[in-house]
């Protein structure tokens, strides 16, 4: 400000400011990430739209940023699963989705063409939860039970309190894994984790909707190829090109697709990094143990000691078969038979949808071999029509040359004929044109011995 209290202009404030001050008041706000509407289905199948930036999916999911470019719209990337610590993301055909361990992000949820699918994964999540919570209320039975009978077996044991303390958090501990190894649905089936229905629901609408779109080819192509060897027209070649234009497109993104999942199955532990739900668990078993460990540590040798001879050997092999369970359960987070039975079909589904675009595409190439040859056919009778037309025109041209001759003004005896007795102008004539009807049959003959011309 000046001395007289005014304001000083612009170029006098500039210059008084530093230049990161200038820098700063000249840049303006920073601009924000795009905002996206994200469809988030939860457990229970409920929608909602969830307006945010890359940076809040990234918070939300644990993601990086090359995993949610592949997911933008605007850009072309190829078909892909992709497994991390704490999502799976999916980029097949116009699905784009992410899906978590208790909710599913779906980018592109406008497009009419995902309606369908977003109404078929609502269904299945719903069925989902009601199967899980159907199993939830016949586990607390049969956990009633078992504690019951825990008890009995602790009564029974009655060697030492510690003793008692230790089997009981070892027994709990067994029946939890047992709970979250054998959740069955209420008709016996397994029940998929939350992950794998969401999975499930992407591979089968996006290989039901590549075999749909093939086998629709494939019955405009065939009458459509027909047509065309039948007859060769401008309408009927335009209607083969725009054919076999959709053919390399379809069987280039059934390629894709079979491609991923060949990966998929082949890499286990890409398979391995998609068990969300178990990873969590096993997570907050490890922290639960972790810490049950720290405050019993001090009580491991007061422990053997106490223990009685008669009571080790009656519960011997219970404790082993809960060690055995114990390490199976820690085997199987690396055990990927499930998924991979489950990708399986798809994978089959989807090598029989190439197979079906390999044999049109191998039609549509014997149609243009075929095409081919009949042109050539008819290319090779053009030609041999040329020759047999540019050989009766030489032979035709020697006469020409004889009637030029005798056309000359010049006195032959030939002309001293009186019209009645005139024969030797039609000698001449017929002898001209006999000698160029022999000629023209040796032509012929000579072309065909030589194999010029077809016999």
């Amino acid at each position: 400000m000046a001395m007289d209290g005014s304001i000083p202009p612009k170029s006098e404030l500039a210059l008084t400011q530093s230049p990161e001050q200038v820098r700063a008041t000249s840049s303006g706000p920073k601009k924000k990430g795009t905002v996206r509407a994200w469809l988030v289905l939860n457990r229970t199948g409920q929608a909602q739209v969830l307006e945010a930036g890359k940076s809040d999916i990234m918070s939300r999911t644990g993601l990086p940023g090359r995993d949610l470019r592949s997911l933008d719209p605007v850009l072309s990337y190829p078909s892909s699963i992709l497994g991390r610590e704490r999502a799976i993301v999916i980029n097949l055909e116009n699905i784009k989705a992410i899906v978590t361990h208790n909710e599913v992000l779906l980018l592109n949820s406008r497009d009419p063409s995902v309606t369908p699918f977003i109404e078929e994964l609502q269904k299945r999540l719903h069925f989902h939860y009601h199967s899980c919570h159907t199993q939830e209320a016949d586990d607390e039975i049969s956990n009633k039970n078992n504690i019951h009978e825990s008890e009995d077996l602790k009564s029974r044991i009655g060697s030492s309190q510690r003793f008692s303390k230790r089997f009981s958090k070892f027994i709990d501990q067994d029946e939890s894994i047992k709970m979250e190894d054998e959740v069955e649905s209420k008709d016996g089936s397994e029940v998929l984790p939350f992950e794998f229905v969401a999975l499930e629901a992407c591979l089968e609408a996006t290989c039901s909707r590549l075999d749909s779109e093939a086998r629709t080819l494939e019955k405009e192509a065939h009458p459509a190829l027909d047509k065309l060897t039948s007859s060769i027209s401008t309408l009927n070649l335009e209607r083969v090109r725009q054919i076999k234009s959709r053919l390399v497109a379809i069987t280039g993104r059934v390629q894709k697709v079979r491609d991923e999942l060949e990966h998929l199955l082949n890499d286990d532990g890409d398979m391995a990094e998609m068990y969300l739900t178990e990873k969590l668990q096993k997570s907050l078993e490890n922290s639960s143990t972790s810490s049950i460990n720290e405050r019993d540590d001090t009580d491991d040798e007061e422990f053997q000691s106490a223990i009685d001879d008669r009571v080790a050997a009656e519960i011997s092999s219970e404790v082993s078969e809960s060690a055995n369970d114990t390490r199976s359960a820690m085997v199987k987070n690396f055990d990927v038979k499930e998924l991979e039975m489950l990708l399986e079909p798809y994978f089959v589904q989807i090598d029989g949808t190439l197979n079906t675009v390999s044999t049109l595409r191998e039609y549509v190439d014997n149609t243009e071999d075929y095409l081919n040859i009949m042109l050539d056919d008819k290319q090779n009778h053009l030609l041999q029509m040329g020759v047999l037309l540019s050989t009766a025109t030489v032979v035709v041209n020697f006469f020409i040359v004889v009637a030029g001759i005798l056309g000359m003004n010049i006195r032959f005896n030939l002309f001293n004929d009186v019209p009645p007795g005139n024969t030797r102008f039609l000698w001449t004539c017929g002898g001209g044109t006999f000698s160029c009807i022999v000629l023209y049959i040796f032509a012929i003959a000579w072309y065909k011995q030589k194999r010029l011309l077809e016999r």
